[in-house]
């Protein structure tokens, strides 16, 4: 059987998220009331066997490195999760991001890499991927998901031919001829994954990151293929989708569900639940542990540690954790 090493990308400023990422980085932002955004990627591979991780981190590293660790006592004790940091200065990209550790996925005795973003909400079962990606004989697999044309340009796009193969591969084109977006989700097999981050790593104009440059220069080298996912899938990468995806999870029909499906993970903070006063009320919302309701909430997602007074009205908002 193949060994899988998940990479999870864990390293990005999230620059569009404006000031709620000054002070954190994107992946451990709070999600879903008692949650982390990294939480479905590492949840993930838990559930699909993939029990040697890593992370590899770079803006604010001390931050998402200190929850990382605490995840990983709560969850993946019987597995390892590295944190891999650049040798020097910050990643030039995301691809030179893991040619930077190449040594690590050697030492794990790697077979296949599986490449993940840390900020994207989805839940999946990577095994069926690694499926499709070993009967395609692919050398790297794209995970893609159909979004709406006029949401295209905000991803990269795949054309494919009739066997799944991608035959076309443009980042955030302005004027997008497909539909189908990469979901930032890669299984590689690792000698062709450490020969193209090589010679990517030669070139001294390169931007070295995946999208703009290792799966581009694959297209019609190499046996690249397209796994179409068709679950909820969302990349938070600006203010509005973060809100967005959160409210997604509110409704007696949620968009995504947080109980069914994978289970989702995250640290033990030894906080457990919330408690409500004798004015408190909760409509159609989401309350994260150690949360005090006395006042009135509704259509809203509210963080861990979030205080509503009596006579105060929360509706439809999305609360970061601690606000009182």
């Amino acid at each position: 059987m193949e060994k899988v090493v998940a990479m999870i990308l864990a390293g990005g400023r999230g620059k569009r998220m404006d000031i709620l990422c000054h002070w954190r980085p994107k992946p451990v932002l709070p999600f879903g009331g008692k949650f982390r955004v990294i939480d479905f990627g590492l949840s993930n591979c838990l559930h699909s066997g993939y029990r040697t991780i890593a992370a590899l981190v770079d803006y604010r590293r001390d931050d998402i490195s200190d929850y990382l660790r605490r995840w990983h006592h709560s969850n993946n004790s019987s597995g390892s999760l590295a944190l891999l940091q650049p040798k020097t200065g910050s990643f030039a990209g995301t691809a030179d991001a893991v040619y930077q550790n190449l040594d690590y996925l050697g030492e794990q005795g790697a077979d296949a890499v599986l490449i993940l973003a840390g900020d994207h909400i989805y839940k999946m079962d990577y095994r069926e991927m690694l499926a499709f990606h070993t009967r395609a004989s692919a050398d790297v697999t794209v995970g893609v998901v159909r979004v709406p044309v006029g949401e295209a340009h905000r991803f990269g796009t795949v054309a494919t031919d009739a066997e799944g193969r991608i035959i076309e591969f443009v980042e955030k084109s302005s004027t997008p001829r497909s539909t189908l977006a990469s979901m930032g989700i890669y299984m590689f097999n690792r000698n062709i994954l450490a020969e193209r981050l090589a010679e990517d790593a030669r070139k001294t104009d390169s931007p070295h990151d995946f999208g703009y440059a290792i799966l581009p220069t694959m297209v019609g080298r190499d046996r690249v293929f397209a796994y179409e996912f068709d679950g909820y899938w969302q990349d938070i990468g600006t203010v509005d989708a973060y809100y967005q995806t959160n409210m997604d999870l509110l409704g007696p029909a949620p968009a995504l569900s947080l109980d069914s499906g994978v289970p989702l993970v995250t640290e033990n903070s030894g906080r457990t639940t919330y408690s409500t006063g004798v004015h408190g009320r909760i409509v159609n919302s989401l309350i994260g542990p150690g949360c005090v309701i006395n006042g009135h909430v509704e259509n809203s997602v509210l963080s861990p540690g979030v205080h509503v007074d009596e006579k105060a009205e929360v509706r439809d908002s999305l609360v970061m954790a601690g606000v009182r």
